[in-house]
């Protein structure tokens, strides 16, 4: 049995995108500082503990011509906002040219004032921090160039500019695996005065917010960059040591308790919890899934060390992932999303999948076509949510069971993903899902102290199962549970009498 602190609900919302609706519904403009009161109450309702606004930061006119002139992207635009012109195009928000609020969104006082209501209602702000690079547009490329991954004149993905001292050749950013961010200018973490500058930025983002979600985060870990640059060689001395190990820290001690959430894949994020990281993504759920692997689903679940569960983020969408209405059918969306409410650690949800939204926006745009809400998704999700706060889940002690056989020759004990949780001597919780498309049954056994001495009610939360149980049976034999396919339930467990 593992003890946690709350576990986190954060919600990711498009701030330019959400504030345009919130203007169009109200007929004046809205910014974040005077925001409706209704939004912070859903908020609260729902159980958020955290708000990440996504895009805050300024971009630049340069990174949003590099937009308009990308055929790739002018497509994508022109599928999913088939009315768009180039005045919904406000630039990649992971290009940002400046760490402050535009005017146009209401600047740093409408964001100190949005910080203060999300207080006042017991949440919590999160916003970016985009370490790997700038927009082509940011000072720094101008004044000082050397800061940034420099190439060859002509460099295979370069661009040129003009600076201080004349022409430079900067490296646009890039996920080795990829081609290039042709919005952006690399900053070059091989170098200590690019780290100092860079953790400046850090404080002075760490001063508006309660935490920040670090894009692409494994990109700074020094064997990453070397490999990733070893093309673009650098002159300047070796910076030692890793950049978010200082970071952090350096944060950590100014601000007690401030929240760092990493976007990180390839297997690197024990590498990020260990430098620091509060929160990592858990890009291998997500990926299990999506493809149907509900054998290696549980087997993730089941070999994760309790902490490195509790510091993950478990997501069915985001805005680099396919909507999770699209990507899944209404039964997989609904098991899937009961477990990633019922786990340890951070719990992720994006802006519009409540709603069963299904278009996945380009962050490149400040507007969105106006989708209907789907009403199983929305009432499920309301059912959910609801039926969330009358248990221990995402709070106290937790425990990942593991299913066992119902019989001989019955394998379907490996579709099951069992969550134990305890708050309380005299209740507890189980989240049950089974994520096969077949009924599915298996006998598991909970580890609640005193559990042979009662007997237990259950009531499923999320139907309308109720049973009465004996807990020394429970205890010898295992509690049996069978499952439709696609089966999720919620059983609050208290005593019979």
């Amino acid at each position: 049995m593992t003890l946690s602190s709350l576990h986190p609900l954060l919600y990711e919302i498009n701030t330019r995108c959400w504030l345009r609706e919130l203007s169009v519904r109200a007929g004046r403009t809205i910014q974040l500082g005077d925001v409706p009161e209704e939004e912070f109450i859903a908020w609260k309702r729902n159980g958020f503990t955290h708000v990440w606004l996504m895009g805050t930061w300024a971009t630049c006119a340069r990174a949003r011509e590099a937009a308009l002139n990308d055929s790739a992207l002018v497509d994508q635009f022109r599928r999913v906002l088939p009315d768009w012109t180039p005045s919904d195009v406000a630039g990649s928000p992971y290009a940002v040219a400046d760490y402050r609020v535009p005017e146009s969104l209401g600047g740093e006082e409408g964001l100190r004032q949005f910080r203060v209501r999300l207080h006042a209602h017991e949440l919590k702000l999160i916003l970016d921090f985009v370490p790997n690079h700038t927009g082509l547009g940011h000072p720094w490329v101008k004044t000082k160039p050397e800061l940034f991954v420099q190439g060859q004149p002509g460099a295979h993905e370069t661009f040129v500019t003009e600076t201080n001292a004349g022409k430079a050749w900067i490296a646009h950013g890039k996920d080795p695996f990829f081609p290039c961010w042709n919005d952006t200018a690399q900053l070059d973490y091989r170098r200590s005065d690019t780290q100092a500058m860079m953790q400046e930025v850090l404080k002075s983002v760490a001063a508006r917010c309660d935490g920040v979600r670090c894009d692409m985060a494994m990109l700074m870990l020094r064997e990453v960059f070397e490999k990733t640059w070893a093309a673009f060689p650098s002159t300047a001395p070796q910076a030692p040591g890793e950049f978010w190990t200082d970071a952090i820290a350096t944060v950590k001690r100014e601000f007690p308790g401030f929240l760092f959430l990493a976007e990180v894949y390839w297997d690197l994020e024990r590498s990020l919890q260990r430098l620091g990281f509060d929160y990592t993504y858990d890009k291998w759920l997500y990926d299990h899934l999506a493809y149907d692997n509900y054998a290696e689903t549980q087997s993730h679940l089941l070999n994760l060390e309790p902490d490195f569960l509790c510091r993950s983020a478990h997501f069915l969408e985001n805005h680099d992932e396919q909507r999770a209405a699209t990507r899944f059918t209404f039964e997989e969306h609904k098991v899937a999303a009961v477990l990633t409410f019922g786990l340890p650690g951070m719990r992720f949800l994006h802006e519009g999948q409540l709603e069963g939204a299904r278009v996945r926006l380009p962050v490149h745009l400040a507007r969105r076509p106006v989708e209907p809400n789907d009403a199983q998704i929305s009432s499920f999700y309301t059912h959910l949510l609801a039926a969330l706060k009358a248990t221990a889940v995402g709070q106290g002690e937790f425990e990942i069971l593991r299913p066992r056989s119902a019989w001989f020759d019955n394998p379907t004990d490996q579709c099951f993903v069992v969550v134990q949780w305890q708050a309380a001597p005299d209740c507890f919780d189980l989240v049950v899902v089974n994520l096969a498309s077949q009924p599915s049954q298996c006998y598991v056994t909970p580890t609640v102290v005193g559990l042979a001495r009662r007997e237990w009610k259950m009531n499923d939360l999320l139907g309308e199962e109720k049973y009465c149980r004996n807990g020394s049976e429970m205890a010898a034999r295992g509690l049996y549970l069978a499952l439709p396919p696609r089966g999720a339930q919620l059983f609050h467990f208290t005593p019979a009498k």
